[in-house]
């Protein structure tokens, strides 16, 4: 059996680093983590081939040598995912698709053959026991959350390294808090679920064997949802496994509660992490209260901020305009806030509503969705109708963008710390 895992090309996003790539020779920022991990979990005996859109282009000889397509892909991936969909239907490839794009939107991609959805360890052995009988059906979903500690070591073999700028692994899924806006916990809950440290320790070590000195990405939503076996296991066993290694820094995305346990903070700067991006939103606590963003709330943000760079980390941050509470002042605290912090990588998007979460279902209900969502955080794209009007929330964004990424800007940010 010839399984070709595609993944679909990212749009020019935040996320996809598209320029900043170009200057340290690379194609992508990292290999398909998911279906990696699938690959490990398919049969053994069945022969695997990787075709990352982002980095190389898909031939006839590929669709012609596969028996199934298995394609993964995010919201954001959604037009190149169709694309490629109508592609291998014309190939007569047969086409099994998942991941958080056809998990949240299957409904809309007829072409699929067969959807297995939600989380892979759950739904693919199901599908791949009926296929071995003979009866695969359409749509494979769950309402469960798997045990991590059974999920493989992904292939990483299958990816030619050399393309990305860092490799991704995951320790944990879901998310401790309750953001009205984020889909994390519609789709992976709100107790995180971790893998051990043997895992993680496995995991970094069948990287290292590839020759792999770059950096490691870990792409949990929060990396410090479960902070006790942090403690405890896996940031003691990092320490440990780094003894002797050159190279490999560690990056990953954390709450801003991480200023508030230097035990935490110290482990994880002697673990390796350099870089941490934080969800940040907004300035304006009538904006963070009507999201349910408590964890921000009654704080000092830039405070916080100044005691994780202090600390040796480098602090990205994800802000967000346009909530209900947001006047038209909220553009220039925004920009005064991002400069006062030192973050110099500022993500600063429109508010969106994803389906599946609260906000959704608010603006269902308020006659306020106007379009599915684009995934992409920095397009100046929403799918709700915002309350300060478009226009102006527009200009006020496009105002932002223009400021804290004009040069001399930018550079007094490099240097405040």
């Amino acid at each position: 059996m010839n399984i070709l895992l595609v993944y679909p090309e990212f749009p020019d996003t935040f996320w996809s680093f598209k320029h900043a790539l170009k200057f340290v020779r690379k194609k992508a920022g990292a290999p398909p983590l998911g279906l990696l991990t699938v690959a490990a979990m398919l049969p053994s005996e069945w022969e695997k081939r990787l075709v990352d859109l982002n980095v190389t282009s898909l031939t006839s000889k590929d669709l012609a040598w596969a028996d199934y397509a298995f394609v993964s892909a995010m919201i954001v991936q959604r037009d190149s995912a169709r694309a490629l969909l109508a592609r291998c239907r014309q190939a007569g490839v047969t086409v099994v698709a998942g991941g958080p794009l056809f998990t949240m939107e299957h409904e809309q991609f007829p072409e699929a053959d067969h959807l297995v959805l939600n989380e892979a360890e759950l739904t693919l052995p199901l599908f791949l026991a009926d296929f071995a009988n003979g009866c695969a059906q359409r749509v494979y979903a769950t309402s469960e959350f798997p045990d991590v500690r059974q999920t493989p070591v992904p292939l990483w073999h299958l990816a030619d390294l050399g393309h990305y700028d860092t490799v991704s692994i995951q320790f944990s899924r879901g998310c401790p808090f309750n953001c009205d806006f984020c889909n994390v916990t519609s789709l992976l809950g709100h107790r995180p679920r971790t893998k051990t440290a043997a895992q993680i320790i496995a995991e970094l070590d069948s990287i290292y064997a590839l020759g792999w000195r770059k950096g490691i990405f870990f792409v949990d939503d929060n990396f410090i949802g479960n902070k006790k076996q942090l403690k405890a296991d896996v940031l003691p066993a990092l320490i440990e496994w780094r003894r002797g290694k050159a190279g490999m820094p560690f990056s990953t995305e954390v709450s801003i509660n991480l200023a508030d346990d230097p035990e935490l903070l110290s482990l994880m700067t002697q673990a390796g992490f350099d870089t941490v991006f934080v969800g940040i939103e907004t300035p304006n606590e009538d904006s963070l209260a009507e999201c349910s963003k408590t964890q921000n709330q009654g704080r000092d943000l830039v405070e916080s901020v100044k005691l994780l760079q202090h600390a040796g980390l480098q602090v990205q941050g994800g802000f967000i305009v346009g909530f209900d509470s947001d006047t038209t002042s909220i553009f220039q605290q925004q920009i005064d806030f991002i400069q006062r912090s030192g973050i110099v990588t500022a993500m600063v998007g429109l508010l969106q509503a994803p389906p599946g979460t609260r906000l959704y279902e608010r603006m269902k209900r308020e006659g306020r969705l106007v379009s599915e969502m684009s995934g992409d955080n920095v397009d100046g794209s929403t799918n709700l109708i915002p309350k300060m009007g478009m226009e102006a929330l527009r200009q006020g964004y496009r105002e932002i963008l223009d400021q804290i990424y004009a040069p001399q800007v930018y550079y007094e940010r490099v240097l405040t710390f």
